[in-house]
């Protein structure tokens, strides 16, 4: 079993940066693929983006067009850590961001169902201002 725990949330200005981390420990950290998520006050959980390592294709990321160009996932497998780089944010961005980890696959948009997903952090909380 893997345990998730998020920080680096907080409050910055549209424009500007901020860098999530995603902890993980229980062991196996390599063999999961990870997604970051986020949900703003009265919608759904929607996703950011995903990392995952599979056999010959090496490590790779997807992002949802929303993010896509602004953000960027990496993972330090020294660390045990997953970041989430986050560019040019925009007040839209404002939520609560959570990271997940799958030990399965997936294709296309799949990989952003939030079900797929075996184990989740609490999530931090992002404040984006205009």
């Amino acid at each position: 079993q893997v345990q998730l725990v998020e920080t680096g949330g907080g409050l910055v200005q549209a424009g500007g940066s901020l860098r999530l981390s995603c902890a993980a420990s229980g062991g196996g950290f390599s063999n999961y693929a990870i997604g970051w998520f986020r949900q703003a006050p009265g919608k759904t959980r929607e996703a950011v983006g995903r990392i995952h390592s599979y056999w010959r294709s090496g490590e790779k990321t997807v992002y949802v067009h929303s993010v896509k160009d602004r953000f960027t996932i990496s993972r330090d497998m020294a660390k045990n850590t997953v970041y989430l780089q986050m560019n040019n944010v925009k007040p839209e961005d404002t939520a609560v961001y959570s990271c997940a980890a799958d030990a399965g696959t997936c294709s296309g948009y799949g990989c952003f169902d939030p079900l797929i997903y075996d184990f989740w952090g609490k999530g931090t909380q992002v404040t984006v201002s205009s």
